[in-house]
């Protein structure tokens, strides 16, 4: 028959001393890793969101307030691009559409509505641009915003 070993000797062979703090540094670690890149991602995502409704509206609002539709155009496209650029968002990748009701061919007749559209691809942090990853690692952010000429407006 076996002898049993001695109290000291099973204490020694299942000694644990020191191997909880590398246990809590690695869990730490593996937990928070995850929720800094998801931190990073919703602000990502949250700041194009932004962008794009900001630029949209902006864009809306200056091309009500141009004295000509060419004037308008220009001050729209300026607002875009310098609204898209303080959000860090491409404004060359956004796709823009701006439409005027009810008479599309006359955007500054007065009480017209004109309606300004900004479509973009806010990218993921981080993400390598090999193999088509980039594309497929990037949120949709879209946008509309609707303004309405003033009744008071000089006509031409």
């Amino acid at each position: 028959m076996r002898r049993a070993r001695r109290w000291s000797e099973v204490r020694e062979l299942r000694d644990d001393s020191g191997s909880a703090s590398l246990e809590f540094i690695t869990a730490g670690v593996m937990l928070l890793v995850p929720l800094v890149y998801l931190v990073l991602v919703v602000s990502a995502v949250q700041a194009g969101s932004l962008g794009v409704e900001g630029a949209a509206r902006q864009a809306s609002r200056v091309f009500v307030q141009a004295p000509t539709e060419a004037d308008a155009r220009a001050a729209a496209e300026r607002a875009i691009r310098v609204t898209l650029a303080d959000y860090g968002v491409d404004a060359a990748q956004a796709q823009v559409a701006v439409t005027c009701r009810p008479d599309p061919s006359d955007c500054l007749a007065r009480q017209g509505f004109v309606t300004v559209e900004i479509a973009a691809v806010v990218p993921l942090p981080f993400a390598p641009p090999v193999l088509g990853l980039d594309v497929a690692l990037a949120v949709p952010v879209h946008a509309v915003a609707t303004e309405q000429v003033s009744r008071f407006r000089a006509g031409p």
